[in-house]
């Protein structure tokens, strides 16, 4: 008689003093929650190892203490929040145009071939060039006000939406295209219905892009012609050696750029939600 050699599989809870394994990915779950935490305390832990063992001048590496400082005083006194606001507002309106245009215009490269031999060298030109470079031609054309800044910040900001508007575009399967074809379905129905959901994960990506390139077009040009906003209190406390509050409006500025990529990370998150239920299907 054959005897039965599969395994049992117990029921009951493991012996006191004992616990099941857990998921391996819980843990990674975690661990990439607190990685950024944990890269934080290694850089702050570096910071305050150089300053104290005075590896350099205070005045190039000021302690974290002093940078503490100097943000408590200009965030009491409002004007770090005067500046922050400044800056922000020419950021969003840049974003604002520079991603519509970049839509726009990458939406009708992709779909009239004859546009992109008419304006590809227009585009390599300016992308080619350094926003630095015509910074000053934009103050010049557009004043010293804020229209200059939202200008710039539109400018660097288009080119990335440009590329992977066309890119996302183009890289709908033609197979589809047939299938809207022969369900006669309109022009409209195939760009709400097809080359939009197909193109999302990569214009979701050059909005990415975009949104931290909005906070270098806002401030290279306020570096050029401003009397407020985070780039001229960078300006104005290199000029009073106040080195403290130049880290202080960096971080800021750095602080502005993980927040909207944070924003658009969740807005990809959500709008790519069917992404992920089908990916979950399929395995």
């Amino acid at each position: 008689m054959l005897q039965d050699t599969h395994p049992t599989i117990s029921t009951h809870p493991p012996p006191k003093g004992l616990a099941w394994p857990r998921p391996a990915g819980l843990s990674r779950r975690w661990l990439r929650r607190l990685s950024p935490l944990a890269t934080l305390l290694v850089i702050l832990a570096g910071w305050h190892v150089i300053t104290a063992r005075e590896l350099y001048p205070a005045f190039i590496i000021p302690p974290p203490a002093a940078v503490a400082q100097a943000f408590a005083a200009a965030v009491s006194d409002g004007s770090l929040l005067a500046h922050t606001r400044v800056t922000l507002g020419e950021m969003l309106g840049g974003l604002f145009i520079g991603v519509s245009a970049g839509l726009l215009v990458g939406y009708a490269i992709a779909r009239l071939p004859l546009l992109e031999d008419l304006l590809a060298p227009i585009i390599v030109a300016f992308q080619s060039t350094p926003i630095v470079a015509y910074a000053p031609l934009l103050i010049i054309w557009f004043g010293s006000g804020h229209t200059a800044k939202i200008v710039t910040c539109a400018v660097i900001v288009f080119f990335p939406t440009l590329m992977n508007t066309i890119v996302g575009v183009r890289t709908v399967p033609a197979a589809l295209r047939e299938l809207m074809r022969s369900l006669q379905a309109t022009p409209l129905q195939v760009f709400v219905k097809l080359e939009v959901p197909a193109a999302l994960p990569v214009l979701l990506t050059g909005l990415k892009t975009s949104a931290t390139l909005s906070v270098i077009g806002a401030v290279v040009g306020e570096f050029v012609s401003a009397g407020d906003g985070l780039g001229y209190l960078v300006t104005s406390s290199r000029y009073e050696y106040n080195t403290p509050m130049v880290y202080v409006a960096v971080l800021t500025m750095t602080a502005l750029a993980l927040a909207l990529y944070s924003l658009v990370s969740l807005l990809e998150w959500r709008l790519l939600a069917w992404q992920r239920h089908s990916h979950a299907r399929q395995s």
